[in-house]
């Protein structure tokens, strides 16, 4: 249960938390629209949409546009073949060393960007792998497959096993069952699970770092365009562009599985 009947100072709080993080974001959007001849100025002089031509006219964030979205769908879709299987490996079955394998699937979400980046670079360096696109999609894909799988996971638990052996009674074998009774059930799941790890697979920055090589994808392109003070108007496009593809597949998760308590059958009946 929930109460609507909060203080108001409690309320004043809540909402001056919510500007004090989203301040800078409001910031950049505002300069993404400022006039040339006020781009360090504030309150802006003027607003202009000439920054959008110019970033989207320049070669190289086209080609780190391209790089970043090649990159995000190929991560994004190992992370939903893997952690798919891993989940339904891990949901049904009780092994020796599960919850081990169950820490080492989740441990690279929860471990710093750096070390992952680390050991990565050391093991493509062992293996003689020079950074490239394979290796930041394989970067990637290492957290993303912790998505996956975490969404996953929860909704394979709320689904009732009912459905399941039902359906095996009727004579359905494993594919059929997983195909008509546990994949639509985990549909909106894997939907949010993929719009996550789209989301985050396109913004990286750490991992990538260590793992691009000669490759910018648009989060190492920003970074570079910090030493650059006469690209502020553009690489204020830029950064709005970054956080409309990151906010968007995150508001569309959030609304996917905002529902999922009520999923057919997961009260056991």
């Amino acid at each position: 249960m929930h109460s609507d009947n909060a203080s108001p100072g409690l309320r004043l709080a809540a909402w001056g938390g919510l500007l004090f993080l989203h301040f800078p974001i409001l910031i950049i959007v505002l300069y993404a629209f400022n006039t040339e001849d006020a781009a360090f100025s504030f309150p802006p002089r003027g607003l202009t949409l000439k920054w959008f031509g110019v970033a989207f006219s320049r070669p190289d964030v086209l080609e780190s546009i391209k790089l970043s979205l090649q990159v995000a769908c190929l991560a994004t879709l190992i992370a939903l073949v893997l952690g798919t299987l891993a989940a339904a490996a891990l949901y049904r079955r009780s092994f020796f060393g599960k919850e081990s394998l169950s820490l080492m699937l989740i441990l690279p979400i929860a471990l710093p960007g750096i070390i992952t980046g680390i050991a990565l670079l050391s093991a493509f360096k062992t293996l003689g792998i020079e950074p490239g696109i394979f290796t930041i999609v394989v970067g990637h894909a290492t957290f993303c497959v912790v998505i996956v799988y975490n969404n996953v996971i929860a909704r394979l638990r709320r689904t009732s096993q009912n459905q399941i052996e039902a359906s095996m009674d009727l004579g359905a074998d494993g594919w059929q069952t997983f195909r008509y009774i546990v994949l639509p059930n985990l549909g909106s799941a894997l939907l949010a699970g993929g719009m996550l790890a789209f989301a985050l697979s396109f913004d990286e920055i750490i991992v990538t770092t260590f793992t691009a090589g000669h490759e910018r994808t648009l989060p190492i392109w920003l970074l570079n365009q910090l030493s650059r003070p006469r690209d502020v108007p553009v690489t204020n496009v830029v950064a709005m562009l970054v956080m409309l593809v990151t906010m968007l597949p995150i508001l569309g998760a959030y609304y996917l599985t905002r529902g999922a308590e009520n999923v057919t059958g997961s009260d056991g009946k």
